[in-house]
């Protein structure tokens, strides 16, 4: 359970800018690949009700209207709900925290959080509140990546911040990967009363346009777009283009490893 008020940085709370290159840049490279996986897990078929929580730009609720759910998604950042609403007006967007769900008991054939339970303030309660708006006999399923250990790229790039700018800015994106360890997963899913989870762990590939593109995107499109100044956003890029030469495929592409858990338990 984490109840301690969340570091800016750690909590993944966008900008609308960051928030339009999130959607432009990571849902492609990163987010994009897990939608149709978790809401495979999640068993959505047509006219059933889904409520995505911490829902971002939409990715998730997106790949559920493409398969003909009623769609709600709830998330606290305004910046990436501005976007969401662009992109998908069918759906009906809340502002609100995952540990106060605005919506009654039992309301929902299933609740997908996407890459979002690590920025809660209080995971088991947000847990909690998302097994009450799901029907008795629903499914709740939760991604979340695996250790910055297993993941190759963000290690070295987490490396780097490090080296140039100190453990404050790293944490910004080792904050990602901070729920990595299966047991530890299952243990929030039993302390909320969520019997039996199922945890898949699924090796997905992270891919960016090139070396500058990847910076950009883990930059602008994320909580460092407002601690990294022009001069430190110049001085990452150059050193990118040494320190992270060894992702780079013959196009110029970037290509590596990306695993997460996909973590799912039914209401008893």
């Amino acid at each position: 359970m984490n109840t301690l008020k969340k570091d800016p940085m750690e909590s993944g709370q966008l900008t609308i800018t960051a928030a339009q290159v999130y959607e432009e840049f990571f849902v492609p490279a990163l987010f994009g690949e897990w939608a149709p996986r978790v809401c495979d897990a999640a068993g959505l078929g047509p006219g059933q009700r889904l409520l995505d929580v911490a829902c971002g730009t939409g990715v998730v609720a997106r790949e559920a209207l493409r398969r003909g759910a009623q769609v709600a998604g709830l998330d606290r950042n305004d910046g990436m709900l501005a976007v969401a609403r662009r992109l998908a007006p069918a759906v009906d967007w809340r502002d609100g925290l995952a540990e106060r769900i605005p919506f009654e008991a039992d309301r929902f054939d299933a609740v997908t959080c996407q890459f979002g339970l690590m920025f809660f303030e209080d995971r088991t309660a947000a847990l909690r509140e998302m097994a009450r708006v799901v029907k008795p006999g629903g499914r709740l399923v939760v991604a979340t990546w695996d250790l910055l250990e297993r993941t190759p790229g963000y290690r070295a790039m987490v490396g780097l911040l490090q080296r140039l700018f100190g453990t404050e800015i790293a944490g910004a994106l080792r904050a990602p990967f901070v729920l990595g360890e299966p047991d530890d997963l299952c243990g929030l899913f039993d302390s909320a009363g969520l019997a039996n989870p199922k945890v898949e762990t699924v090796v997905g590939t992270a891919r960016f346009p090139s070396i500058a593109e990847w910076v950009r995107t883990d930059v602008k499109g994320w909580t460092l777009a407002d601690a990294i100044d022009d001069e430190q956003y110049a001085e990452l890029q150059a050193a990118a283009q040494e320190e992270l030469q060894r992702f780079r495929q013959p196009d110029g592409t970037v290509v590596f490893d990306s695993p997460a858990h996909i973590v799912s338990a039914v209401k008893g």
